[in-house]
């Protein structure tokens, strides 16, 4: 995202016309570096197309499609022009921002810009500035002004106390944009003043995104603290924006019109008395926008030049949306509706104008305001197709004796009678009895769930499965999800139909978040809304087959697995979900076996379908036959004789039957898991993940709190290796403090290394504090998402300089992680100067193959032993001990059964997995002859998929299957 600061910005320069201007612009940013040559052709040809002007003397001249190849470097630089450039129409610009950028940038930028483009005079201020920090100052924007329209006003609304007619008020400031979640909480923390004649003043400053006054009178009088309530002001309070207002209501209350707004019957009457936007009931006129980019600026100023045609005034506003018109001749509060191809707009013009000003309004637009646009279809495509064709297809069923590959969600082999349990669909009435009756109902129902919770949290012994209930718990007592579904109580809504509405859009939301984990915990707040919605319906649920089985879902949440009879549930499959999902997390710690992301087809299946599944190396088999179910049990129970031999044998090396060595480590997620770890045989810490330290904290933690955990870790470990990455966060995984802005594509954005190297001072406490807690003790230190050269060298730069700013002598490795494709071909050169690689090849074989592992219907396929993922391993082990560095396996494929003999193989020097796989994964090794595995590693690149991979390895080494 483009970012202004006092550097970029060029005081008191002089230019004769625009195309002077343009032309020391476009020296500016070839002189910076950001552009090469002739990218000024693309900013003339720009204007060319039409003007850059914005209004209130700002121009943002930017080059165009075809002179983006030109762009060596996204940024900015601003032109102060004190004596102003005729810049056409008229206009004249003190301040020119000229925008070198490959894509759409720019926009982001203008959505900056669009609250300093008020109606306010800044133009002269503009003129006047002295110094660059000054116009930054103007460029934030002058303070907002009060919103007080129709949609903040509410007459005899239904509620039963002046609580909730608080909450009514909250609600309409939330529904218009100028309070987020949390202010209604703050709201009852205040006290109510009261003003006279049954009107009372209740407000708060607490997150509040715009000032806004809502006025709300109950259909009948109440009373609050004993005195009569008939009308109530909410203000979200920002600065002194409500001063005006506030004088004019002192001057009602004092010429005694109190009543004209307690018996005010309509919005227009309150409006007029305060001063507020009227609504608008002059001649409309409503066409859908086909803009491809919406409504953006060069659309938005056609609009704002048909304007000037006409001398009455021309509103716009989203139709449908509720919110007020805005004037077309405002650029700024155009660019503010943010409206989308696709969106209807509604256009008011005065009645003298209006039909003149609607017709060319309409041709305007459907001629794509000065844009070529392709028309809107008549229906959407989708809903064609279902009229005609009815119904999707119901998939098929998997037929008798066929395989399925499926996501390895929990390790075992299991089989048994199918049992299919459906999302149940409850029936309910949309409108409630009232809201006493409907709220009491639903307290009732969260208090009962909540009983159940508790019981559920103290019946469990295993660590994981508790968090994720008291997670549950916190969710069911959400302050906020609690307004939301009250407010809709006091509309008339249901209990049932309140609560799953708040409950889908929360969900909802949380999955737009673009973050696999993230979307998954979605699960959790829909398996809570789950249960409290069944309680209201009755619905008791099914009744579970008394012998064993397999469940099969279409994606089991964490309380329907917390519940299961371990005796009983043979294993689970689903569906749809991830191996990183909660249930499967559930499942993993109860040791039930499970597959998970398995397709619909599975829902197909009859009931009592015999079903195989294998948890460790994702298969299922339908209705197997008798031979297969008896070397089910054989492999079951040859599989539990192992984990008991490795168990005893956890604390020995893994060394080959021919006595190659292999550095068995532990990938830890906090400090406090160092000692076990160590017990369940790890020879050292192959991965330390450092996020936790900064997810724990409200802040960014500082040196002394960063110390104290890495300290901790080392002093466990007693000279055993540590390998430590840097913060790794980004746009998919974000920090609460450090917000990073949305991407397209999170995964291919600015995380990882990418993003400390942008926030130096982050990176340079957290290696502060590693080499002080280190101490002079061994410490290796990676930096993540590392695919460029010059990223790594940076770090590296950054670390060596703190190593000479504290002295002493530091026994410190410094190396990388190897999971984007480039780092690997890169390997040749990196290996040179890294001291060590170690291979993330859960994100190494998503980049590789194109397939994120956490995509539902695909993530089986995102398989490591991919032949394509095996080749990148493989040049970057060769690039490492040609160079004489050692190279580590950090990812999942680690502690995959047929993967380690390839690893092996292809020289990996060490394996890092999860503590519990240590004794497991040694034991893989001790099975295993080095000649042997080089060549399975050998034959493997040479095939064409992972699962001729996996037959290969199956062939020659069974008994690690």
């Amino acid at each position: 995202m483009l970012e202004l600061n006092a550097q970029l910005v060029h005081m008191g320069q002089r230019a004769a016309d625009k195309q002077a201007a343009l032309a020391m612009l476009g020296a500016v940013l070839e002189g910076d570096g950001l552009v090469a040559a002739g990218y000024l052709a693309g900013l003339q040809a720009r204007e060319a197309q039409g003007s850059t002007y914005l209004g209130q003397g700002i121009a943002i001249p930017h080059g165009t499609p075809d002179t983006r190849h030109l762009v060596r470097h996204t940024g900015v630089r601003l032109m102060h022009f004190p004596e102003g450039v005729a810049w056409g129409d008229g206009q004249v610009v003190y301040l020119a921002i000229a925008i070198a950028a490959k894509s759409d940038e720019h926009l982001r930028l203008l959505q900056l810009l669009t609250r300093a483009l008020g109606d306010g005079d800044m133009a002269d201020a503009l003129r006047r500035a002295d110094s660059p920090d000054a116009v930054l100052r103007l460029l934030g924007g002058a303070p907002q002004a009060l919103l007080l329209d129709a949609q903040l006003v509410g007459l005899d609304v239904a509620a039963e106390d002046f609580d909730e007619l608080t909450l009514l008020a909250a609600r309409r400031l939330k529904k218009a944009g100028c309070v987020v979640p949390g202010f209604a909480a703050a709201l009852h923390d205040g006290e109510a003043l009261p003003l006279g004649e049954g009107l009372w003043w209740l407000h708060s400053d607490e997150c509040v995104v715009r000032p806004g006054l809502a006025f709300v009178t109950p259909q009948r009088e109440l009373s609050h603290a004993g005195q009569p309530v008939r009308g109530l002001f909410c203000l979200a309070r920002q600065g002194d924006a409500h001063d005006a207002m506030l004088a004019r209501l002192g001057d009602l209350l004092v010429d005694g019109r109190a009543a004209e707004l307690v018996r005010a019957t309509s919005c227009r009457s309150v409006l007029e008395a305060l001063g507020g936007e009227l609504p608008v009931d002059w001649p409309s006129l409503r066409v859908p926008l086909a803009n491809p980019h919406g409504l953006h600026a060069r659309p938005a100023q056609v609009l704002m030049l048909l304007a000037r045609d006409f001398s009455g005034e021309i509103r716009v506003r989203i139709a449908d949306e509720g919110g007020a018109p805005v004037s077309i001749r405002s650029l700024s509060k155009l660019l503010s509706l943010g409206a989308r191809r696709g969106q209807v707009l509604e256009f008011f013009a005065e009645p003298e104008i209006a039909e003149d000003a609607l017709a060319a309004v309409r041709r305007a637009v459907e001629d794509g305001l000065g844009e070529a646009v392709e028309p809107l279809p008549e229906h959407p495509e989708p809903i064609a197709a279902e009229a005609e064709q009815g119904e999707p297809a119901a998939p098929r069923a998997p037929e008798a004796g066929s395989r399925l590959q499926a996501v390895a969600a929990s390790p075992g082999i299991a089989s048994g009678p199918a049992y299919l349990q459906v999302v149940r669909r409850f029936e309910f009435a949309e409108r409630g009895e009232s809201p006493e009756v409907e709220s009491q109902r639903l307290d009732d129902a969260r208090q009962a769930i909540s009983a159940e919770i508790d019981v559920l949290v103290e019946r469990t012994r295993v660590t994981a499965i508790r968090d994720i209930f008291v997670t549950h718990q916190a969710l069911l007592e959400d302050p906020e999800l609690a307004d939301e579904v009250q407010a809709l109580l006091i509309e008339g809504a249901s209990a049932e139909a309140a609560w799953s509405q708040v409950i889908e859009r929360a969900a909802s939301q949380q999955e737009a978040l673009r973050d696999a984990l993230l979307a998954e915990r979605a699960a959790d707040l829909r398996d809570i809304g789950r249960r409290v919605l069944a309680y209201l319906c009755g619905d008791l649920g099914a009744v579970v087959p008394e012998r064993p089985y397999i469940l099969v879902m279409d994606e089991v949440g964490p309380s329907d697995v917390a519940r299961l009879d371990r005796e009983r549930v043979a294993g689970i499959l689903t569906a749809r979900g991830g191996a990183t999902s909660h249930s499967a997390i559930i499942a993993r710690a109860l040791g039930i076996p499970a597959l998970v992301g398995a397709g619909e087809a599975v829902l197909a299946l009859a009931p009592d379908t015999i079903l195989l599944l294998d948890g460790d190396r994702g298969e299922l088999m339908i209705a197997p036959s008798a031979e297969s179910l008896a070397e089910a049990e054989r492999q079951r129970a040859r599989r539990r004789r192992r984990a008991e031999q490795a168990e005893a044998r956890r604390h020995e090396a893994a060394l080959t039957r021919d006595g190659h060595a292999v550095e068995v480590c532990a990938n830890l997620g906090d400090t406090a898991g160092t000692s076990a770890a160590l017990e369940l045989g790890a020879e050292g810490v192959g991965l330390l993940r450092t996020e936790f330290v900064f997810m724990d904290n409200p802040q960014a933690p500082d040196q002394a709190t960063q110390e104290s955990e890495y300290r901790s870790v080392i002093d466990a470990l007693g000279g055993r290796p540590l390998v430590v990455r840097t913060l790794d966060v980004g746009g998919d995984k974000p920090l609460p403090y450090w917000p990073v802005p949305e991407e397209e594509n999170p995964f291919l954005g600015v995380r990882g290394i990418r993003l400390t190297l942008q926030r130096p001072q982050i990176l340079r406490t957290q290696l502060r504090a590693l080499l002080v807690a280190a101490a002079g003790r061994p410490l290796r230190i990676m930096f993540p998402m590392v695919g460029q050269v010059d990223e790594w060298r940076q770090a590296r730069d950054l670390t060596l300089e703190l190593c000479a700013e504290l002295g002493g002598a530091h026994e410190v490795q410094l190396g990388i992680m190897v999971e984007v494709p480039s780092a690997a071909l890169l390997a040749p050169v990196l290996a040179r100067e890294v001291d060590f690689f170690s291979i993330g090849t859960n994100d190494l074989t998503q980049y590789a193959l194109a397939i994120d592992r956490g995509h539902p219907t695909l993530s089986a396929q995102a398989d490591g032993l991919h032949p394509a993922v095996l080749q990148l391993i493989d040049m970057t082990v060769r690039a490492a001990h040609a160079n004489g560095k050692w190279v580590g396996v950090c990812g999942e494929l680690a502690a995959d059964a047929q993967a380690v003999p390839l690893l092996v193989g292809l020289g990996v020097d060490e394996l890092s997995v999860s503590a519990r796989s240590i004794p497991l994964v040694k034991a893989r090794v001790r099975e295993i002859d080095l000649p042997l595995a080089r060549e399975l590693a050998s034959a493997a690149l040479a095939l064409g998929s992972a699962s001729e991979v996996r037959e290969s390895v199956a062939r020659a080494l069974p008994e690690v299957n």
